[in-house]
Order: C-alpha cells, then sequence, then structure tokens
C-alpha cells in the first residue's frame, strides 16, 4: 500500500515554518496551522494581532513594523519584500527562539504598508552559528580570550564608567620575561605552551567581573574593575606568584617562567585606552629594566615629565639643524706611537647653535640614540666625511657609528653610493664600530664588516674593554683596528691593574695582527709605556684635541704636533 503523501502544512511544521497574513490596517494575523507547532505554547490570542504578537519580541517590540518601514515601496501585484530577524519568548522559563521572517508587503492608497504576508522560520542554528562568529571574531586564536581590539574597546568602556560613577579601576600589561629565549631554545610551539599556560594561569586568579585579553605576542591585558591602588598592588602579587611558584609543562620538559608587570589606575592617571596603554607600557619596561619578575605602577614624576619636555626640544633642535646643515665635524689626531707622525684623524660629531654655542658629541649623540635621531646624525656624519676626504686626497679619516646605524640598509645603500660616486675615497675611510654591537650580533656585523672591505675600508672596533667583546669574536669578524677604551689608558701610570690590562690587551691584538690605538693619553709618561708595550697609535689631550678647523689645511710642520 502506497504511504499518503503528507500535506504541505505537514512539510512547513516539521520544517519549523509558519505562514501568515497580516492585515496592517486591522492589526490582525491570520496564521497557517502549522503556527501551533512552530509556536508551541503561545496561547492563539498572543499570536492573533500584530500588537499582541509584537510583545513576545525582543529584543525590540517595533522591530517588524520598522523593516516594513524601511524598505522603499514597489507598487504592483507582487508586492515590496522584507526580511528581519527576531527573538521570540514562548514562555518565561524558557529561552528564547530565534525567528527569520521573509514576506513582501502591499501598499495602500497612502503608499504605507497596508498588508503583509509570508512565512517565518525558527533559525536558532544559524543565530547560534552567527553568535560563535562574532565571538570567534573578538577571541585571541591561541589563548581565547578577547584579542588586542576587544580588550582596548573593553577598556575605554571601563574607563568611561569609572569616571561616570566616580570609582577606580586598573589596567596591568603582563609581560612573559625572555620569551624569546624559548622559542629560540625549544621552538615556537613551546613559547605557544608557555603563553597558553601563563593565561590561564592568570584567568585563575581574576575576580568576577574582570577582563583578561592577549595584547601582544608576549604579553596580557587585564582590566580590574572596581580596584583600588591598593588592590592593585595585591592583585599584582598574585599574578606574579601565580606564574612565578610553578614551572609550565610542555613537551620539552618543564619551563620556568617569570612575568613583568606595568599597571596605572584608571581614570586617576589616565583618562582614555591610549593613556593608559602607553602608561602601562611604560611603567611594564621600567619594571623589566630593574629585574625580571617585577611589578610597577604608573605615578606622576614632575622629574619624568621635564626630561620629556627637554628631549622634545632637543628632538626639535637636532632636526632643525640637519635641516639647517648646522651638524659639522670636529677632528682629533691620531698618531703613531713610535715616531708621532700623523696616521688619520677621528671625526666627531659638532652642533652648531643659534646662539653661537657649540654641543659636543656626548651632548648630542646620547640623546640623539634615545630618541631614534641617531641614523640621521650618522647619514649626515658619512655625507661630511665622504666629502672631506674627497676634496683633500692625502687624508686619511674615521667616523664612528652607532648601533643602530650598522644594521640599516639605508646607511649601506648611502655608502655604497657614495663609495661609487668617488672612487679611491673608500681606502682612506675608517669606520668604528662599538665593541656592544659585535657581542649581540655577530653575525651581521661581519657581514657589514666583509661588505665594506671589500671597498678598501679599515674596520675599528671601538672603546674595547668597555664591554666583552673576546678576541675570539675580533678575528671572526675580520677587524683591522682595536682602540683601547681610554677609561683603562688615562690611568696607566698610577693603576697596576690597568697597566696589565691594557698591556694584556696589546699584545693579544699583536699575536692576532691586529693594530691598536690608545685613547685619553694624557702625559708622555704614559705615550712611553704604550710605545714600548707595542701600542700602535695613540691620541688624546697629549696629541691634540679635537678641532672644527682642517689640521691638514695648515702648513705641513704644524699640521700635528711635534713628537716628543
Amino acid at each position: 500500500m502506497t504511504p499518503a503523501m503528507p500535506q504541505a502544512s505537514e512539510i512547513l511544521a516539521a520544517l519549523g515554518q509558519a505562514v501568515f497574513v497580516w492585515d496592517i490596517a486591522s492589526d490582525t494575523i491570520r496564521w497557517g496551522e502549522q503556527a501551533a507547532t512552530v509556536f508551541a505554547g503561545i496561547p492563539p490570542d498572543k499570536l492573533a494581532t500584530g500588537a499582541e504578537f509584537a510583545k513576545l519580541i525582543e529584543p525590540s517590540q517595533t522591530l517588524r513594523s520598522a523593516a516594513l518601514a524601511l524598505t522603499s515601496p514597489v507598487h504592483g501585484a507582487d508586492g515590496t519584500p522584507y526580511r528581519v530577524e527576531y527573538g521570540v519568548r514562548l514562555s518565561a522559563s524558557e529561552p528564547v527562539v530565534w525567528v527569520e521572517e521573509t514576506g513582501r508587503w502591499f501598499a495602500g492608497a497612502d503608499g504605507r504598508p497596508m498588508r503583509a504576508q509570508g512565512i517565518v522560520r525558527i533559525n536558532n542554528e544559524r543565530h547560534a552559528r552567527d553568535e560563535e562568529l562574532t565571538k570567534l571574531a573578538q577571541l585571541d586564536p591561541l589563548t581565547g580570550e578577547l584579542n588586542r581590539t576587544h580588550l582596548i574597546a573593553a577598556l575605554a568602556e571601563t574607563i568611561e564608567e569609572s569616571a561616570r560613577f566616580r570609582s577606580s579601576s586598573a589596567f596591568m600589561l603582563v609581560g612573559i620575561d625572555r620569551l624569546a629565549r624559548v622559542n629560540d631554545a625549544f621552538g615556537f610551539d613551546v613559547a605557544d605552551a608557555v603563553i597558553l599556560d601563563v593565561g590561564k594561569r592568570i584567568r585563575e586568579r581574576l575576580r568576577g567581573g574582570d577582563v583578561l585579553g592577549r595584547f601582544s605576542g608576549n604579553k596580557f591585558g587585564l582590566i580590574l574593575k572596581n580596584c583600588t591602588v591598593d588592590d592593585m598592588n595585591v592583585a599584582a602579587e598574585r599574578f606574579l606568584t601565580g606564574v612565578r611558584d610553578e614551572v609550565v609543562p610542555t613537551r620539552s620538559g618543564p619551563v620556568s617562567v617569570t612575568v613583568s608587570i606595568g599597571a596605572v589606575s584608571v581614570p586617576r592617571y589616565a583618562r582614555t585606552a591610549d593613556e593608559a596603554i602607553n602608561r602601562a607600557q611604560e611603567t611594564l619596561e621600567a619594571a623589566k629594566r630593574r629585574r625580571a619578575g617585577s611589578f610597577g605602577a604608573w605615578r606622576p614624576n614632575a622629574e619624568r615629565d621635564a626630561q620629556r619636555r627637554v628631549n622634545i626640544r632637543v628632538t626639535d633642535e637636532i632636526v632643525t639643524a640637519l635641516n639647517e646643515r648646522r651638524i659639522v665635524l670636529a677632528y682629533e689626531p691620531v698618531v703613531t706611537a713610535s715616531s708621532r707622525e700623523g696616521a688619520f684623524y677621528e671625526c666627531l660629531v659638532r652642533m652648531e647653535q643659534g646662539d653661537g654655542r657649540t654641543l659636543l658629541a656626548p651632548d648630542i649623540v646620547p640623546v640623539a640614540e634615545r630618541l631614534g635621531l641617531i641614523r640621521l646624525v650618522d647619514h649626515r656624519v658619512l655625507e661630511l666625511v665622504v666629502a672631506e676626504l674627497a676634496a683633500s686626497p692625502d687624508v686619511r679619516l674615521s667616523l664612528n657609528i652607532s648601533p643602530d646605524t650598522t644594521m640599516d640598509p639605508d646607511w649601506w645603500a648611502s655608502i655604497e653610493s657614495l663609495m661609487h660616486a668617488h672612487p679611491g675615497v673608500a681606502r682612506r675611510l675608517i669606520v668604528e664600530i662599538t665593541e656592544t654591537v659585535a657581542i649581540q650580533d655577530i653575525d651581521d656585523v661581519r657581514a657589514f664588516v666583509g661588505r665594506l672591505k671589500q671597498f678598501g675600508s679599515r674596520i675599528a672596533i671601538d672603546d674595547f674593554g668597555a664591554g666583552y667583546t673576546s678576541f675570539r669574536n675580533l678575528r671572526k669578524l675580520g677587524v683591522d683596528i682595536v682602540k683601547i677604551d681610554g677609561a683603562f689608558v688615562q690611568n696607566i701610570t698610577r693603576s697596576a691593574d690597568d697597566r696589565a690590562f691594557v698591556q694584556t690587551l696589546i699584545d693579544l691584538a699583536r699575536r692576532l695582527d691586529i693594530e691598536t690605538v690608545a685613547e685619553w693619553v694624557q702625559d708622555e709618561e704614559a705615550a712611553g709605556m704604550l710605545r714600548d708595550w707595542g701600542c700602535d697609535y695613540i691620541q688624546g689631550r697629549l696629541i691634540g684635541l679635537a678641532s672644527a678647523e682642517r689640521p691638514w689645511s695648515a702648513p705641513p710642520d704644524a699640521a700635528l704636533p711635534a713628537a716628543g
């Protein structure tokens, strides 16, 4: 016996759909018989009119009427299509059922909706899927916590609420210390396991209502609501010990980690999200500099604010001096230790000011490095040095470059261009690199040195002895000259320790076929010791201080001080 075909109404009911006709003029709704199945438990009188049905709708009772009003009328037999999604609460004890309504409305003589007909369909799965996608867009994929964008939005909202209700909250940045070492030692998957575990430990120690998000690769952001300064200090210690006291289990074995924390009270010390982030960042970096695993809270500081005003002023002065060509050179002579014959001149940066004063290298370079302007200064010094070499074919000059400039591709492009434009200049150029660069970036510096030597330039390590570069690294780099830090040279006539240290450096350099320059030579006694120990060159007060005058422009006998 052939089974009976299901009626259309049965199919619609099985699909969770119901048809309707809504006479808007009289506000009556006629439903198909599927409505009793779709809206199970709702009395028919609650579905009989648009007004009564609207009372069941969440989040807004006017959603259906608004959907009709927001579509442009189409006059004709087919009516105007519309679509709206809303929630219907079947009973007070049950969750909202999400409904999608699609249909067409027909206009009256005045052009306004007079009648609508269509289908309502239960749409819980789609709504849940949309909610899940929205949720995923807000979360960090590794930790499952808020991502940076939504963390910042939550912070802005918290600051606004705290200001409105005159309460105090806190924003913290929690940075995992030395995560790069974990990356290098075990790989990124282990580092990810550390990040995930640290996030869980912080989450376990939060109060209800507090907010956690991943701010960046190794940093979490915390929003602690209704949190006084005392509460903030207690909470920070709770997070520090929660991470520090237990190792993190990973597939490569247990890893011991610590975190450092920077915090700021809002809105007391930060009235915007950007201000709170900047101040938390600032205190986090200061905490890390003190020691790993420490905490710092932002406080007003008149001295720091004054220094920032000075930095702003100096930044403007340096940039203006560069634009107005007021960055100039001074030349300090370097002579052979045995004969006192001129060997080369070290070029030192100077900045002429509008009032006639001149700032020296110690006044310019540290500030320019701290403010990120040193590359611009080094670019200008390079141009000036090459111009001097091109104009004076018998002169040899050296210039210092900062650690940042060593790795600057733009600086390298400039030196290549200048060397090609002035053939032969490179062979009379010595580039001095500070010792700390060679320690931190040995392979990159070796490549840099190799490229310079291909042009024929010589390479010196400046202030050798002040850091930790080994002689093995000197051989690896292929440097030509070692400049012994003047802090050790200036006391060799009075300090046995400094004598032993300098003499050992000279002896080891000679064995490696590396020339030596002793800086800060003050008197003849020191010069004699250095000569007897085999030092190749000396410079300092005894030989002559740096001068803005070009010594090679003077008569030959006056170019350098006479020996002895």
